[in-house]
């Protein structure tokens, strides 16, 4: 095992942070574009809807390329002072985020290119569901930087090739 993540493993971390977060926060153009295509009309490109697809995209292609890294080269272990709960639950929910990292991405592609409202709905609840446990993967990073102090927390700001 990998003793921290690559820089490449931190880069494609916190770009898959950044985009999720633009998804969020400027998912409103395609939202609207939808409902209005659903209704019959006929919606142009815009910035907005061309910005929220590509970026779905990234995050698709990102994940990718994180899952295939997280294969070869491996992840660090958990701190061994991390509790037992606290290691399944870890290990459980990296699986959710990365299953989630495709699934949101593809559901929104079918809803918008195939106008499936079926993919539609599964994208938004599966949207928020992937919101709850980006926050709770950060509320487990600060939980184990400032009651663990273990240093987990600096092994995605600190390559360790």
């Amino acid at each position: 095992m990998p003793k921290g993540y690559s820089a490449t493993q931190i880069a494609l971390h916190w770009a898959v942070v950044i985009l999720i977060a633009a998804q969020f926060l400027f998912s409103g153009s395609i939202s609207a574009a939808y409902d209005r295509v659903g209704d019959g009309a006929v919606v142009g490109p815009s910035v907005g809807i061309i910005a929220h697809v590509a970026g779905g995209i990234a995050v698709l292609l990102f994940a990718m390329w994180r899952l295939m890294l997280r294969q070869s080269r491996g992840a660090p272990d958990v701190p061994t002072t991390t509790p037992p709960v606290m290691r399944t639950a870890s290990h459980w929910g990296h699986v959710a985020i990365y299953a989630l990292l495709f699934i949101v991405p593809m559901s929104g592609m079918v809803a918008w290119f195939g106008q499936n409202p079926q993919a539609a709905q599964t994208h938004v609840v599966l949207k928020s569901v992937l919101l709850v446990l980006a926050v709770g993967h950060v509320g487990a990073a600060l939980l184990h930087q400032f009651w663990l102090k273990d240093g987990l927390l600096l092994r995605m700001a600190r390559p360790r090739d």
